[in-house]
């Protein structure tokens, strides 16, 4: 198989990566938030976008038009502003759009864009969620990560007024759920097609990201990924537990050049990362300002029993204590980029249970920048991972279907009367508001 490093040559002259190329901002060292909003608090909700392949290919699974957001676009984003939210994490239907080596169909994406705008509502603009274009084939193809890059410089261009965005979401979980889980898009079970997927999903994030910073340098980029952890009750650790454990940053340490620990490289290598391709990954950060978002759900927070029979454990370590070891290895300002709770009557409890380990994380220092209830309207089969197409309703929005209100908007709405004006971090002078382009305030 073709390296994406020679797709990368043969479409930009260069494999060559140096990282920080359009500037970068690390840590602590500036974070350009939105203007306009109350102290910058990014209280956000979401829409969910999902569109992987299942049926080895045959059914295609678009939560847009499942939960019938094409047709009701306008009174979903109007719903946002209802709420009183400024900030949604908004995915285009990417698969729809890139029909081809540039060709682009726009229609859709306009109509939205243009009335978010209208709204004056702040999109995180989600450019990859879970699926790809037919053409493109699965994440085991090379060529994803020039033509993705060619993507989002197109909608860069189109909507320059955007600044927030995820350029990939959830590469952990995408690589995992494609290639190592047998569950969507290639629908394949190994570790090699694992880490091919990874790195075509890492690689396609940070060339996507050098293009959007070609023409929106003050780029801010929120990189959701799942904050996972599992629990072995046994007297003795395995080892392929313990190595699950720390796969789970391999993503973040690929997409932030991270040098991983020696066994998670050796694993990679194991598995047809090249030496090239890994030195490539650690020459440097991706443009932009860099948030660092952790997704946490109770079922992604996993025991494994002596037996060997795994179960979700449901808020033992929580947001706070998995998010603070991310925090800690990266040093990236935080957002809670998303969270719910598949029970109705659960949902006000469990976004309050949230809102305890955000206040905590700031408590310490730590700068949290915002907090998402992850979606705004139900889902669907997300229960079983929409692994099959059974229509099932998972009442985790703030709206139903119908778009009628759950408890947890109430609960929501109660929490950004309280605390709407609270000040973006709690050393707020670490921050600079600024609209000038991303650069290093600090050689490091």
């Amino acid at each position: 198989m073709k390296s994406f490093l020679t797709e990368i040559k043969g479409r930009y002259g260069s494999g060559d990566y140096e990282g920080d190329q359009f500037g970068g901002a690390r840590g602590h060292n500036g974070n350009g938030l939105p203007t306009g909003l109350p102290n910058n608090f990014m209280f956000a909700t979401g829409i969910e976008c999902s569109y992987p392949t299942i049926d080895n290919g045959k059914t295609r699974r678009d939560m847009l038009a499942e939960c019938d957001h094409y047709n009701r676009y306008k009174e979903d984003l109007g719903l946002v502003k209802e709420m009183g939210l400024k900030v949604l994490r908004y995915g285009l239907p990417y698969y729809q759009i890139q029909q081809g080596p540039g060709k682009y169909d726009w229609e859709f994406a306009d109509l939205a864009m243009a009335e978010m705008q209208r709204l004056e509502i702040t999109p995180i603009l989600d450019l990859m969620h879970f699926g790809l274009p037919d053409w493109l084939g699965n994440f085991q193809n090379p060529e994803l990560v020039v033509h993705f890059a060619d993507y989002c410089e197109q909608v860069a261009k189109r909507y320059p007024w955007v600044r927030y965005y995820t350029p990939v979401n959830e590469i952990y979980v995408t690589a995992k759920m494609s290639a190592k889980d047998g569950i969507w898009n290639e629908q394949l079970k190994s570790d090699k097609a694992f880490v091919t997927a990874l790195k075509h999903c890492v690689a396609a994030s940070i060339m996507g990201n050098q293009q959007i910073a070609k023409h929106r340098s003050d780029c801010i980029i929120v990189q959701s990924e799942s904050a996972e952890f599992t629990h072995e009750l046994r007297a003795e650790h395995t080892p392929a537990v313990q190595l699950e454990n720390l796969l789970r940053f391999t993503s973040l340490d690929l997409l932030y050049a991270h040098h991983p620990e020696g066994e998670v490289l050796n694993y990679l290598y194991d598995n047809g990362l090249t030496r090239r391709e890994y030195d490539w990954f650690m020459a440097g950060e991706p443009p932009g300002y860099q948030i660092m978002g952790n997704d946490y759900y109770g079922r992604n927070e996993k025991i494994m029993l002596p037996n060997g029979e795994t179960v979700v454990s449901m808020d033992v370590l929580g947001w706070y204590n998995i998010t603070r070891d991310y925090y800690l290895r990266y040093k990236k300002p935080v957002m809670h980029t998303e969270t719910n709770v598949f029970d109705a009557n659960e949902g006000p409890t469990w976004l309050w249970k949230q809102w305890v380990n955000i206040l905590r994380m700031r408590k310490e220092g730590v700068p949290v920048l915002g907090f998402t209830w992850y979606s705004l309207i139900d889902q669907i089969d997300w229960d079983k991972g929409m692994a099959t197409k059974t229509g099932t309703v998972n009442a985790c929005g703030l709206f139903d279907l119908d778009r009628k209100p759950r408890p947890v908007a109430d609960a929501y709405k109660m929490l950004l009367q309280e605390y709407g004006q609270i000040t973006i971090v709690p050393h707020g002078e670490l921050f600079e508001v600024t609209e000038r382009p991303a650069t290093l305030k600090v050689e490091v």
